[in-house]
């Protein structure tokens, strides 16, 4: 609810009793009530009332800048007043995707909890793009990205990551200590679902490779059971890898294709407190 300085500093501000009725939601008279209370209690008229609009009388001018710092204090108090609520009983709404679920968030979510045990979570899985749509649409506080792949948010870098092949164990280039995208591409491949931006396509084509995909998915277990069974050859981010250990071959890519694990969101002033704190809390728990 604003105050009385804040309507004064509003109407100031649009030269009209109308237009800050509109803008605050209250009828023409009551703002125009509120002013002539104010001038009443300081015993003088605050505003020139003509045809032209609202402006400021000389004893006007006088008061307004100091008007309008009891109307920023207020301002300021409310903010602060919401800044020191903002951790109780907040839900903190995540857009990821399984590897960083999985293995990246989980540590720092145990910790975050401990010292803020009011706090929730929410975490919505998807793609780049549905993640970025969710965070435009206000659905989704912050997410993880490629910044590559989102083009209307503020994105802070975590972390490199590389695409590693990944073989069935009885695949003629297990024989390689590296493999080449252009041997990658012969295929069978099973693409895992990125989204619109899918980093393995990305480098075959810049290598101006035609890949033989033959499967799309999108839950990455899910592919390293085909790849198991001999359905087909794939490429995982090193975290995945380096965490599962599945029981597949496992090679670098030539070609070093890699991502920037980056957070992304909309307007960093206007996230919650809770959320601001835990992406400080992220950062400070993967530099370390």
């Amino acid at each position: 609810m604003i105050s009385r300085y804040g309507i004064f500093c509003k109407v100031i501000e649009t030269g009209s009793f109308t237009k800050t009725a509109d803008i605050i939601g209250y009828s023409q008279s009551a703002v125009s009530q509120t002013i002539k209370s104010l001038e009443q209690e300081l015993s003088t008229t605050l505003v020139n009332r003509g045809k032209d609009g609202i402006t400021l009388t000389r004893d006007g001018e006088q008061y307004f800048p100091y008007l309008h710092s009891i109307y920023s204090a207020e301002l300021n108090l409310n903010r602060k007043h919401s800044e020191m609520q903002g951790l109780k009983n907040s839900t903190i709404r995540i857009g990821t995707f399984i590897t960083v679920s999985r293995f990246l968030l989980p540590e720092p979510m145990m910790a975050f909890k401990k010292k803020y045990p009011e706090v929730k979570f929410e975490l919505q899985q998807g793609s780049y793009d549905s993640i970025e749509r969710g965070i435009l649409d206000g659905n989704i506080d912050f997410g993880f990205v490629n910044p590559d792949a989102v083009t209307k948010l503020e994105t802070r870098p975590l972390l490199r990551q590389r695409l590693q092949a990944v073989l069935p164990k009885n695949h003629p280039l297990i024989n390689e200590k590296e493999v080449t995208l252009a041997q990658l591409a012969q295929g069978p491949i099973i693409l895992p679902d990125e989204g619109e931006y899918n980093l393995l396509l990305r480098a075959f084509q810049q290598e101006q490779l035609t890949p033989n995909i033959e499967y799309k998915v999108y839950d990455d277990y899910s592919i390293m059971s085909m790849v198991e069974q001999g359905l087909g050859i794939s490429a995982f981010y090193d975290i995945l890898l380096a965490k599962v250990k599945p029981d597949l071959e496992i090679r670098e890519i030539r070609e070093r294709p890699e991502r920037t694990l980056s957070l992304a969101w909309h307007n960093w002033d206007t996230m919650p407190l809770a959320a601001r704190k835990f992406i400080d809390y992220i950062v400070n728990s993967i530099s370390s």
